[in-house]
């Protein structure tokens, strides 16, 4: 076992988390969260500690705040805990240096110590540390799987994807772009429909928020959906369902529209899932971490050859998370939604 690597005097340093202070029985807000100076760990044999640089912001969190059973739930009085990037800042184990930079599920805090074990080192000097959360983190991971291995587009397809400007939906689109499809996106805005276009190279977006959203989704897809990949549900699923195609598949990864429990429906184009023999498969993503290298050599590969974009949207300050966590409930990032710590 390495001795003790030195690191920074821990008593000059403040630990805060961010602590769920009571549970959400509807959307999240503000007040179902508070800060928390907390002492700063040391770590024992076998540990580092770590400088949290970026939380990642994401939607099944609502779920884990409001402990459906699905998830290890987080309960009032604790800490949030979720995807971060962090770098070593003292080790007692042999394979972590000062400097390095690790993935790991974490607390939301500033300081903590962790076993060697449960980290995986990233590349800073190759990508950002960020982009270990959003292009090659599990948002991409995400989109990979769901398109390519339930979604199975093939070329000259039309694969539409709600939440085209979203972290994991911007991805999708540019992904079914490079499996010779035409992708077409859904997002709130206009703001957030150019992007999707302009920058991201959806060939079309349509805004949800407009009264004409039916009849704009239908002249954008003059030749119906193959491939829906479904972030939102509610009633934009509901005006898809009347436009997919004989034995499309709809590859389902998130449905925050209903999280809140405020959106029940009635779904008026149910019929078209038995008439054209639609295919849809929930799935999540850590049902396909085995075969997350394989999903990040291509981001990787296609980042690189400059058919991938990204953009995230940054929060400052752990005092911000918070904040940062309701505004991506309420669609107003772009891109993957993150809190910069240090």
């Amino acid at each position: 076992m390495a001795s003790a690597t030195p690191w920074p005097l821990v008593s000059t340093l403040v630990n805060r988390q961010v602590v769920l202070a009571s549970r959400p029985t509807v959307g999240a807000a503000l007040e179902h969260f508070r800060i928390e100076d907390i002492p700063m760990p040391s770590p024992g044999e076998g540990e580092v500690l770590l400088r949290t640089l970026y939380l990642s912001v994401d939607p099944y969190m609502l779920r884990v705040i409001k402990g459906i059973t699905t998830y290890d739930p987080v309960n009032p009085g604790e800490a949030l805990v979720g995807r971060t990037i962090c770098e070593v800042v003292g080790s007692r184990h042999p394979d972590y240096v000062p400097g390095d930079t690790v993935f790991l599920y974490a607390r939301w805090q500033n300081y903590h110590v962790a076993p060697g074990g449960r980290l995986r080192k990233v590349d800073a000097h190759v990508m950002p540390p960020s982009a270990y959360l959003s292009v090659l983190g599990h948002s991409a991971l995400t989109a990979w799987a769901g398109l390519l291995d339930v979604g199975r587009p093939k070329a000259g397809e039309t694969v539409v994807v709600s939440a085209a400007a979203g972290a994991v939906g911007s991805m999708v689109g540019q992904i079914a772009r490079i499996q010779g499809c035409r992708a077409v996106g859904i997002a709130g805005g206009a703001a957030k429909c150019a992007h999707v276009v302009d920058t991201l190279g959806f060939e079309a977006c349509v805004d949800y928020r407009s009264p004409t959203f039916a009849q704009d989704l239908r002249a954008a897809v003059p030749g119906g959906i193959d491939v829906y990949f479904e972030n939102v549900g509610g009633a934009v699923f509901d005006t898809v369902l009347a436009l997919l195609n004989h034995s499309a598949r709809v590859p389902l990864c998130g449905l925050v529209s209903h999280y809140s429990g405020e959106d029940a429906i009635t779904f008026r184009h149910w019929g078209q899932m038995l008439t054209q023999l639609v295919r849809i498969q929930a799935f999540r993503v850590s049902d396909y971490l085995p075969r997350f290298d394989e999903a990040m050599a291509d981001m990787a590969r296609w980042y690189g050859e400059g058919r991938i974009r990204y953009h995230e949207s940054v929060a400052q300050g752990i005092e911000n998370a918070p904040a940062a966590f309701v505004d991506m409930l309420t669609g107003r990032n772009v891109g993957k939604q993150l809190v910069r710590l240090s």
